[in-house]
Order: structure tokens, then sequence, then C-alpha cells
């Protein structure tokens, strides 16, 4: 119940936020909630056993449908993301998150990774480097760095000896310059306009010069719910998606989204707090807990700190969701059924 009562009142902020910008989305979101909490409560009733002993089997599922999504997927600003089945839009990249945190989480926390062989650490890079190079060429580069993130941080406090670590990441850290190489133009204009806003401001930086402007707008108690100018009118772009905590804070104000980022604090406490509980567990069993507690605080905290800094102007624009206030069903029940996992 912890985590269920902040979900609820974020959730909620999330549907006001819409109502005042397009109604038709506020219904349809307030669908996504229902059903993705319903998920919660019956994943949690049915319990975690079941998803962490078939993990490799919900990890190779996701994979099938990363293939799938990225060969017949809907093709949105250049990038194939979605599967439509008229009723949702299907991110696989979204859903995969807990599966793959529980995967990696029961993977790196069996008893083998004590004998020491680098072949099991190579194994579970390899687990991660398939979904992220698939996710990479939708192109999605924002949820492919949060697999990364999640990875690296569930690998280094896994049982896996940090002399390979080491090595390895040593070795990788050489050849990262290269993947500059591999970006897309639109992606390096991203970068290049976050470091310099007004190097194109009707262009690449458009965005970001528009969510801080829209955030000012709100000042302290807000515009009022749909009297927001900015994202109303749509001079801000994507206002109920990637943006949509800009729209937030014009609507609500300076008061509205200080109360948003207490509730995530109580969220990202609450998982802090089950992940410090079994940390000091070092059975299989509690290893494979903590390890999954982390995942899931990572896979939360940078999803808030991302879109959160995106908006604000101390991001480079990325299309990671708010949760809870960015529109769409796949961000909600991913994260709410990765709450359900959590033991």
């Amino acid at each position: 119940m912890n985590l269920f009562i902040p979900s609820i009142f974020l959730s909620v902020f999330g549907l006001f936020n819409l109502f005042g910008l397009n109604q038709g989305l506020f219904f349809r979101q307030l669908i996504y909630c229902v059903i993705a909490f319903a998920i919660y409560f019956f994943i949690k009733s049915f319990g975690r056993h079941f998803f962490q002993v078939n993990s490799r089997f919900f990890y190779f599922f996701f994979i099938a449908a990363l293939v799938v999504t990225y060969v017949i997927g809907i093709e949105a600003r250049g990038s194939k993301r979605w599967l439509d089945f008229y009723f949702l839009r299907f991110q696989a990249s979204e859903f995969f998150k807990p599966f793959f945190i529980l995967f990696m989480s029961d993977y790196l926390s069996t008893k083998d990774l004590f004998k020491n062989d680098f072949s099991l650490f190579f194994k579970s890079f390899l687990y991660f480097l398939l979904p992220f190079f698939i996710i990479f060429k939708q192109p999605d580069l924002a949820n492919a760095a949060a697999f990364l993130v999640i990875y690296l941080l569930i690998v280094f406090f896994s049982n896996i000896p940090k002399k390979y670590l080491t090595s390895f990441f040593g070795l990788a850290s050489l050849f990262l310059p290269l993947g500059w190489f591999f970006l897309k133009e639109y992606q390096k204009a991203r970068i290049f306009s976050f470091f310099n806003p007004h190097l194109d401001t009707q262009g690449i930086a458009y965005n970001i010069i528009q969510a801080v402007i829209t955030i000012g707008s709100g000042k302290f108690f807000g515009r009022g719910l749909g009297l927001g100018t900015q994202s109303r009118l749509y001079f801000l772009p994507e206002n109920t998606t990637d943006f949509a905590f800009a729209s937030l804070v014009e609507q609500f104000g300076f008061f509205g989204g200080l109360f948003v980022l207490i509730f995530y604090s109580l969220l990202i406490y609450h998982v802090a707090k089950r992940t410090i509980k079994f940390y000091f567990d070092r059975s299989g069993e509690g290893k494979a807990k903590f390890l999954f507690c982390l995942g899931m605080l990572s896979y939360l905290i940078f999803q808030v700190f991302v879109n959160v800094g995106m908006n604000m102007g101390m991001m480079p624009v990325a299309g990671v969701a708010l949760p809870f206030i960015s529109y769409g069903g796949s961000s909600i029940l991913a994260l709410l059924i990765g709450f359900a996992l959590l033991p």
C-alpha cells in the first residue's frame, strides 16, 4: 500500500492534466489507469513466484515482440516503437523493462557466479546487448539508455567479481566515443541544442525553449485547469506525452509541480527502503530480490530524472515517459507490473 497511495495521487494529477488539454485522451487514459491498477492487484494476489520461475520465457517473449515491432510496427516520426492493437498501442520496450529486470536479477544472483567464470558475465552482457541493440535501431535512444543504466547497476551489485567488471568496462569505455557515429542526425542535433539552445531556436531547440517558457508561464499557482496558453494552444509540442510535466506546471503552477515531485520522492523512498532491506541478505533468493528492487529503483529514478530534467531544460530532449503523468497505457502498465512484482 505504501506504493499504491502515491501512485493513485500521481495518476489523478495526470488525469486532471489531460482533462485540461484533451478530454478525448483523458477518457482513454482513465481506462488505461483502471486496467493497470486491476493488473497490479491481480499480480499482487497471484504472487511473484510464477513470474520469477518463468522469467526466461518472458525475456524471450519480449525479444520476439521487439523484433516484430521493428519489422511491422507503426512508424511515427521516423521511429518504430509500437504495435497497434486498435484498443491499445503496445510498446514492447516499455513492457519489457520489469521483466528484463526480473530476468537479469534472477540470472545474476545464481550461485554459479561465485565460480568466477567470466563466460557467465559475458552471457549476461549478451542478454542485455540483444534488446539494447534492437531498441537502439528502432531508433529509441532514450529507452536504450534506460536499459543500459538498469543493467549497469544490477551487474555492478551482483556476485560477479569486480575484476571482470573493471576490465570489461574499461575496455568498453575506449570504444564508447565510436557510439557518436551510430547516432541519427536529429539525435546529434538534440545534444548540440542542449548545450546551446539558441543555436536553432525555431528548429531542434524549439521544444526545450517552449518547455521552459511553459513552466514559467504557470508561476506559483498556475493558470488553471484548461487555461494554459502555451500547452492548450500547442505552442508546446508533445504536450501530453514528453512534455506533460511542463503542461502540468502551467496549469497547476509551482505548487502543483512540487506536489508531483513529492509523490515521486515517496515512491523512490519506498522502493529504496525495500532495496536496503534485502541488501544484507546473502542467500540466492535474497540477492535476487535485492537486485530486482535495485533495478526497479534505477528504472523509476531514470524515468523521472530524465523527463523532468528535459522539461526544465536541464537534460537533452529524449522520448522518456513521465510515470503516471505522460499519456499512454504502456508506461503506466509496465511500472505497476514492476511494483506488483516487488518482494
